[in-house]
């Protein structure tokens, strides 16, 4: 995987989870996350702002099995995402949940709120772009306590450097 190595592995026999990957800093986090996926062999839809599927790539974006967020108003998309994942045998939809690839303090928590409402667990990966390494942890069951699960996301994603270091969630 052009010099990346994997740590963890991917649960194939989990058929619904949320998937998040953090941290979000550039452009080649697409690529490597939709390498990853074919190398893996595994099914998963990904979420990207609306403005990503427009004229002229959001066919290729859609058919890549992008999912359009719009960000600019409340849409009940969590709800929405709740019912697609509940009226499925198989779903996994992956979100980058600092919603930009700016620097941020906190995640965004639609994810969260999707995993609690479908009852699937979230299965944390970050690019670890400093050693080249694509973390995969053993799927995270929320409790159901908010404080206390994102107490738990923050501190794996804690010191993860992404392509641009100074833009990385938590450093």
């Amino acid at each position: 995987m052009a010099g990346w190595r994997l740590e963890g592995r991917w649960p194939k026999e989990i058929a619904k989870m949320v998937t998040i990957e953090v941290p979000h800093t550039s452009y080649w986090d697409f690529p490597i996350g939709i390498l990853l996926r074919k190398i893996l062999d595994v099914e998963i839809q990904w979420a990207g702002k609306s403005s990503l599927f427009k004229f002229p790539m959001g066919g290729i974006f859609k058919w890549m099995g992008g999912v359009p967020v719009i960000r600019s108003r409340r849409t009940n998309f969590v709800s929405a995402i709740i019912d697609v994942y509940n009226s499925n045998e198989r779903m996994n939809i992956c979100f980058a949940p600092e919603g930009t690839r700016e620097k941020v303090d906190k995640l965004k928590t639609g994810f969260y709120y999707i995993a609690t409402g479908a009852k699937v667990p979230i299965f944390m990966v970050k690019f670890d772009f400093k050693n080249k390494i694509v973390w995969m942890r053993e799927p995270f069951y929320p409790t159901g306590d908010f404080d206390a699960d994102m107490t738990v996301i923050d501190n794996y994603f804690a010191g993860t450097e992404g392509k641009y270091p100074e833009k990385s969630y938590k450093l």
